[in-house]
This record gives C-alpha cells, structure tokens and sequence, in this order.
C-alpha cells in the first residue's frame, strides 16, 4: 500500500451477511458517484437493508470529496453495486452529488459537478493498492457502461432515461490510463 494511503475501515452493519469470494474472483473495479449531497448520506443509504438477505446496496470503498477512503465492505466478499457484475468486482464511490435529488427526472439528467483532484489522487493510489492485492485484476469500467438500462422518466412516463449514468460525463477516464488496468468494453 503507499505509504501514505489511509483506508479508514467502517464496516457495514450486515457485512458478516454478504457473500464470501476468493481473491482469485476479482477481475474488476466499477467506479461509481453516490449521486447524494454528501458521505453521510451514502452511508445512511449503504446500511438500508434492500434484500431477504438482510444486505442492501454498497460499494467497497469511498472517496469523499477531501479524498479521504473509507472502506464499507471487505475486497472478499460480494458487495450489491452493479447487476450482473458483483461477483467480480470492486466498487468505488466517489462523493459526487450526480442527478441528485432529481435522478429521473428527463429535465435534471445532466451532471456538472467535477470531481476534486484530491479525489482522482486518491482513486489512482487505491487502484495501485488494489492491482498489488488482487494480481489478476485486469479490467476497469464505469457503472453507466455496464448498466446501459433505462426507465420511466419520473415527470413523463412516456418518455425514458438511464437508469444509471455514474460516474459521468466529468469523469476523467484519460488520467485512469496510469492505473494499467483496461477499460472493459461497454454492454451492448
């Protein structure tokens, strides 16, 4: 780990209830942005229960806007972040507010809030951390390339938008480069 990356470990409540993985199984790391005003706020909605299971929805890992990482759920077991994916994966959150309050609605679907460059240091330190944990892992992608899904507007039923459009248009893909880890092709 460089020395001077701090993971701040939060366990979710229900971590212990997630599924258990080998290392071996992780191929990849889906970056994401909370899409809600704050930390404090993505982690009341982490710890909501979502499932039978007694889990809910989470990423690994959060990067708040001052770049400081918080871990929510250990790399071994399956976090609930992307459909299809999680078995996989590694999320990444990074404080953004996105579409927030209005995530649906057809009139809000832009997203211009940048991300900070204390958080892009940060996310380029914990995937140098992760590629030294987890030697196969191989493949990068944003949730909007894996979830390419879409639903009813919330203000016109009729008309549709993405379900999931995180991390954005103001997300720096070209600096993730330096990572050595592959952008997976998106969903088609």
């Amino acid at each position: 780990m460089p020395a001077d990356l701090a993971i701040h470990d939060q366990p979710l409540p229900y971590v212990a209830s997630l599924a258990a993985r080998p290392a071996s199984a992780i191929d990849l790391v889906v970056i994401h942005c909370t899409e809600l005003p704050d930390l404090a706020t993505a982690r009341r909605y982490g710890e909501e229960v979502r499932y039978a299971s007694g889990t809910g929805n989470s990423g690994h890992y959060y990067i708040d806007y001052d770049g400081s990482i918080y871990r929510y759920v250990s790399d071994d077991r399956v976090a609930h972040h992307t459909r299809g994916y999680n078995e996989r994966s590694i999320g990444i959150e990074l404080s953004n507010r996105g579409r927030w309050p209005d995530w649906l609605d057809s009139r809000r679907q832009h997203m211009d809030e940048p991300y900070t460059e204390a958080q892009i240091q940060r996310l380029l330190q914990l995937l140098q951390h992760l590629r030294e944990r987890h030697p196969q892992l191989r493949w990068l992608a944003g949730h909007e390339d894996l979830d390419t899904s879409e639903v009813a507007a919330s203000d016109d039923a009729g008309l549709r938008v993405r379900r999931k459009r995180d991390p954005g248009p103001l997300f720096p893909w070209p600096r993730l480069q330096a990572s050595g880890l592959q952008r997976l092709a998106p969903a088609q």
